[in-house]
């Protein structure tokens, strides 16, 4: 919980809640992977898994998945429910930085 918190302070965070069992997130997955890839060092990603982190998904008000949570400074300021296409991610993404 400490790196949690310590990470999350500093920049722009992704959030990727999902769990194994979901359709939709598994189709997310290497759309998150190749993004995180193209804004690497600018963006921190992370994964959470809803069924191991149920606190943390309670936290966020998680309710459906997959949904990716952004944070500015650790600071919720977006949030995204359901697949997209790595277009409307990047999108999603762009309008943080």
């Amino acid at each position: 919980d400490v790196q949690y918190d310590e990470v999350i302070s500093k920049g722009v965070v992704v959030i990727d809640f999902f769990a194994n069992w979901c359709g939709p997130c598994k189709m997310l997955a290497p759309v998150l992977e190749e993004v995180s890839e193209e804004y690497a060092g600018k963006v921190n990603f992370f994964n959470v898994d809803v069924d191991e982190n149920p606190d943390l998904a309670m936290q966020y008000k998680i309710m459906n998945i997959p949904a990716l949570v952004v944070l500015k400074k650790g600071e919720k300021v977006d949030t995204q429910v359901g697949f997209a296409p790595k277009e409307n991610i990047v999108e999603f993404i762009k309008k943080q930085l």
